[in-house]
């Protein structure tokens, strides 16, 4: 049985974001038929759509840090769909125990012990994964987080890594549809530093920690997938 080294992952919180993510996705969760664990019906519905990208551009043999596992139905999911990758699922606070129970029930042996992770906490990272994955977590982010989410992953990444997000953005500072301005000043009204943000802004935080913008994809529901290559040229 193979197992991820997370001797780097700090046991502490992510700047007190997934507790305002769970807050927040509460009313949209739901327990699965026959299971007492939550379930989002966002990433059941775009956990095909993911797969599709993740087909394309995982290196085969991955390891992959996902970064705000919440539920753990993605990393359940793409574990199963990519058998020869390995998976290091990590979220905080409330998320923790619905995503232990998932990986514990549901996830096979490719998927490491879920491990607690604070982006905003200065620490000293093994630069050991070929893919860093988060989804839908930038827009539930101050902006000090959502940067700082960039830095953890320029450091967890070994060189030519890819960071991929999914998720919705904006571009030139316009919405994408009216579905993701009522749903930006949803995110407002629970808490003014969260936000759908720029793809400008974001690009930025990824040059900053080395990374370089490789695909922008268009995906289902205006969201998109955005994936970094760290270290490579323009």
């Amino acid at each position: 049985m193979y197992e991820i080294a997370t001797t780097f992952l700090p046991p502490v919180c992510r700047c007190s974001t997934s507790w305002q993510k769970m807050a927040a996705m509460s009313m949209m969760d739901k327990p699965d038929a026959g299971h007492s664990l939550p379930s989002s019906e966002a990433c059941e519905r775009n956990k095909g759509p993911i797969a599709q990208v993740l087909r394309e551009w995982l290196p085969a043999g991955a390891q992959v840090l996902e970064i705000g596992s919440g539920t753990g139905q993605h990393v359940v999911y793409f574990a199963q769909t990519f058998p020869d990758t390995r998976w290091q699922p990590t979220d905080t606070g409330d998320y923790l125990p619905v995503l232990r129970a998932r990986v514990t029930t549901e996830g096979g042996k490719n998927i490491a012990p879920v491990a607690e992770l604070d982006v905003c906490r200065p620490v000293e990272w093994a630069a050991c994964f070929d893919t860093v994955f988060t989804a839908n977590t930038v827009h539930f982010m101050s902006i000090e987080a959502g940067a700082a989410l960039f830095r953890v992953a320029g450091q967890a990444l070994s060189e030519n890594g890819l960071f991929i997000v999914y998720g919705p953005f904006n571009y030139k500072n316009q919405f994408t549809s009216p579905s993701n301005e009522r749903f930006d000043a949803w995110l407002k009204s629970t808490d003014p530093e969260r936000g759908i943000r720029d793809i400008a802004w974001v690009d930025e935080q990824a040059a900053a920690a080395g990374l370089m913008l490789q695909g922008d994809i268009e995906m289902p529901a205006n969201n998109r997938c955005l994936i970094w290559r760290k270290g490579a040229a323009d």
